[in-house]
């Protein structure tokens, strides 16, 4: 089975968000499994400048390339490496004009670098002669390859076993844009209806992509029965309702060889189950390094995440205080609205013994914090899936959640009685709730510490390897090739 995944994001060539760790990740894991992937994405600029840092080397295999279809006389080049540590095949496509911005979701103009990227996708495997059986897109930005495929590819003969799968990552960004963009992506007019990619006047590229492709999966089974109601469907409920016979859910896996406490180079002290002492070591370092009082017995509970009220900040600014009144110690990393980030900063002066706002992008930091805290917290209005709580439980490090989509399925609220799961949440979405699961969290650390010991045996042991992942994007490739005319 050939499948070729397409993203704007992999790690480690480019990193925004978890979708670079997913297709950085799974095709290791297909490649272990006798899948042959390769992996396509567009040339930015940090590729070059990450080459170094990453050891991996940029080969031109292809110049000169023009798109069909497309109302511009923009040519690309292909460029090519592999996913360090493996035979997977990464192929860039480079563009001047499109992919010349710092940041990897920045550009001239977001659809028409879209559209430009999703044709280009195309022609690079006509162009190259790569045979594919299932390509796997995932998010808006490759929304429109399945339409492409099934209206002006559709006669075309090397793309006529072909079947697609759409991983929705985030349904709440689906790329919506005016009606103009039509013309330009060089699509039959009939598209432009409500059956189609029209939605309120404009175009939606996820739309086109839920429609077209022959599957679609959500990043967890718990979220792809949220998305089909009207609280977190965002307006596409409907669509994802017509599709649902076609929708499944597959949590995400974390890469096991690079998020590993027993060999991660980013932490102070290598760990594990056998000698979970040394886990403390990482926390008071921790504390020293960001001048927190160091001790080993002040509960500390740590936070990565984008500063947006999708991840609960709106909850946790009603009670931030109450907890800091626990005498915990708070250690918060990331970037986001500037009414968060500055919320942050001036706890951080009103509380210098209890706060530490790190108000930043770290990979390093973020993986100190992984190790350090004894709590992770993720109090998310809706979240997809989740790569922070599978991190803290991997680093021994217990949860607390809002029990939405992934969270709900990969946290287990602690059982004393049977000394079963793995953290602790709550499901109303509501500060008192929310201050409720945090302060059970903390008494359960303070005072009930066989319990506590038992739930970071829990959490080190919950599988959430990409192999577990993996078989079963299998089954759905399989899935989608039983769909072939």
């Amino acid at each position: 089975m050939k499948v070729a995944l397409i993203s704007y994001e992999v790690y480690p060539f480019a990193k925004v968000g978890g979708l670079a760790d997913v297709v950085g990740a799974l095709p290791k894991y297909l490649e272990k499994l006798s899948v042959e992937p390769i992996v396509i994405m567009p040339k930015h600029k940090i590729v070059e400048k990450n080459a170094e840092k990453f050891l991996y080397t940029l080969e031109k295999v292809k110049g000169d390339i023009e798109v069909p279809f497309l109302k511009t006389d923009e040519k690309f080049d292909i460029y090519k490496t592999t996913i360090p540590r493996t035979n997977v095949p990464v192929y860039f496509i480079a563009n001047d004009y499109y992919f010349s911005a710092d940041e990897v979701y920045e550009g001239p103009d977001l659809a028409e670098q879209a559209i430009y990227f999703s044709a280009a996708v195309l022609e690079t495997l006509k162009v190259l002669n790569l045979p594919i059986d299932v390509l796997h897109v995932n998010d808006w930005q490759t929304g429109l390859i399945p339409v492409y495929l099934k209206s002006l590819y559709k006669d075309d003969e090397f793309f006529g076993k072909i079947v697609t799968l759409l991983t929705i990552h985030n349904l709440g960004y689906q790329g919506i844009f005016g009606s103009k963009y039509m013309e330009f992506s060089g699509l039959p007019s009939y598209l432009y209806n409500i059956d189609g990619i029209e939605f309120y006047g404009k175009i939606n590229f996820l739309k086109g992509g839920i429609l077209f492709s022959d599957i679609i999966n959500t990043v967890s089974p718990t979220y792809a029965m949220e998305i089909q109601t009207k609280e977190y469907g965002e307006k596409l409920d409907g669509v994802l309702r017509l599709r649902s016979s076609d929708l499944y859910g597959i949590l995400n896996g974390i890469d096991y060889d690079e998020y590993n406490p027993e060999t991660d180079r980013r932490i102070y002290v290598n760990y594990s189950l056998n000698d979970i002492e040394k886990k403390y070591e990482n926390k008071k370092l921790l504390q020293k390094d960001l001048g927190l009082p160091v001790g080993e017995n002040i509960p500390m509970i740590g936070m990565i995440t984008r500063l947006v009220d999708q991840k609960g900040l709106d909850i946790l600014s009603e009670v931030l205080r109450y907890i800091v009144n626990y005498n915990v110690q708070f250690v918060i990393l990331g970037t986001g609205d500037e009414k968060y980030e500055d919320m942050f900063r001036k706890m951080e002066e009103e509380f210098p013994e209890n706060i530490s706002a790190n108000i930043k992008f770290d990979i390093n930091l973020a993986q100190k914090i992984y190790a350090a805290s004894d709590m992770f917290l993720m109090p998310s209005r809706y979240e997809p899936c989740g790569l922070g709580q599978m991190y803290s439980l991997r680093y021994g490090t217990i949860p607390v959640v809002r029990y939405t989509g992934g969270l709900a399925d990969t946290v287990l609220e602690y059982d004393e009685k049977k000394m079963i799961g793995n953290g602790f949440g709550f499901v109303e979405y509501g500060s008192s709730q929310l201050l409720k699961a945090v302060a059970k969290a903390i008494d359960f650390y303070r005072n009930k510490k066989v319990h506590w010991k038992k739930l970071v045996d829990n959490a080190m042991k919950t599988d959430l390897s990409w192999e577990r992942s993996a078989k079963e994007y299998i089954k759905l490739y399989n899935k989608a090739m039983s769909k072939r005319v």
